[in-house]
Formats: C-alpha cells, structure tokens, sequence
C-alpha cells in the first residue's frame, strides 16, 4: 500500500512555505535553531499553518479551559553528587491543580543531566493527560528540546530522546498537543514551581513516584 502523500509547511527555515518532500523539508530545517514546520495530509491545512500562527494564538488560561483541555507546566533538574535526574510537574484539569514530581537514576539517561528530568516531565503531562481523557494539551516548557525532538526540528540521536520521540508519536494519535515557550527563571509563577518541585524531588528523593498535592481552584 502506497504511503499517504504528506506537505511539509515550513515557517521559518532556510526555505520557506510548503514542501513536497522529506528530504526538502529536513534540509531547511536541520541545524536551524528556531525552526517551525509541521507535516500535513491535506494541503489546505498545511496552507493554513502558514498564514496563522495556531499555537500563538490558541494559548489558554487556566480560566479559559474547556473540561477535555488542560494545562501543564514540566522542568527539569540534576544532581551530580547523588547521580539523580528529576522532574517537577503542575497540571491544572477540571478545576483542580496537581503537582508531581519524582526523581530517578537510570544510568541510560543519567548522561543527559537536567534533560533527562525535563523529558520525563513531559512524558508523565503527556500520559496524565490521556489518562484522563484529555484532547488538548497545553505543554509549558524552558527547554527547547521538549518541542524540538517531538516534532523532528531537531534530530533525537539519543536513546532517551528518541523513546521521547517515540512516546510523543503514538501520543500524538490521541492527544493534541500545543507546545507553549516559557522563558526559564523569567518570574513565570507556575514554570518556577516546576522548577522548584523538581529540586525538591532531589532533595527528598523517594523510590516512587508521588502525586504531592491535588488543589480545587
């Protein structure tokens, strides 16, 4: 069975607009720090892309959300002293607020340092979210990789990279996922309490994962 053709919609990349092929598309944004594209089965879509910013201007508030919708802010943190990587979690979903965080010393990503956390927080928003039948996820993130492995903007060599990659691909089936840029220590209430509750997983670092606190708003 032949593949389904696919357009490639380039915003911003050493050639712009939409491409035909894979291999296009991979040489406009390789190595192309502040690329945006994303592939599309219907043209008209990928036409779309182009002249609307989407995820821009879909960001919600948490007072904005629609119950199959949810919030999330991930970050990451390292220890090398105890050889520890960990994540900080806050998810706001039907008018509560959650928080996790957890800590982990897996040696096949302990190489990755704080990476490694901010990659497993992302995964356990991106799972949560589907756990509880969430259709959209508005993913906020300081690391640039959290956006840039999943959507192929930067090639995953790593094995936790690419089981992220991996994991965000067979998510992505069922979870819309808007990836949202927060600048790291910029005051940003909720990303510094991910910040914080992953340093804090560290510091009181348990063997399992832990849901800290469920908050009605």
């Amino acid at each position: 069975m032949m593949a389904k053709k696919k357009y490639y919609a380039v915003r911003k990349g050493r050639k712009t607009g939409i491409l035909q092929t894979w291999a296009e598309c991979q040489e406009s944004i390789k190595r192309y720090s502040s690329a945006e594209y994303k592939s599309f089965e219907r043209l008209k879509d990928a036409e779309a892309y182009l002249v609307f910013s989407t995820i821009k201007s879909s960001v919600k508030t948490i007072d904005e959300l629609e119950e199959n919708e949810m919030i999330a802010y991930v970050d990451g943190s390292y220890s090398a002293k105890k050889q520890l990587y960990s994540y900080g979690v806050v998810v706001f979903h039907n008018c509560k607020k959650h928080s996790f965080s957890d800590a982990e010393s897996n040696p096949d990503l302990l190489s990755m340092r704080n990476v490694a956390g901010e990659i497993k927080g992302a995964e356990i928003a991106m799972k949560y979210a589907v756990d509880n039948k969430v259709e959209k996820l508005y993913l906020h993130y300081d690391y640039d990789g959290i956006e840039k492995w999943a959507t192929n903007a930067w090639e995953a060599k790593k094995e936790g990279t690419q089981e992220y990659k991996r994991m965000y691909n067979r998510i992505s089936k069922e979870l819309e996922v808007i990836f949202v840029k927060v600048k790291a220590h910029s005051g940003d209430e909720f990303n510094d309490e991910a910040d914080e509750l992953a340093k804090s997983a560290i510091t009181l670092h348990e063997t399992t994962k832990k849901e800290i606190a469920e908050t009605d708003l």
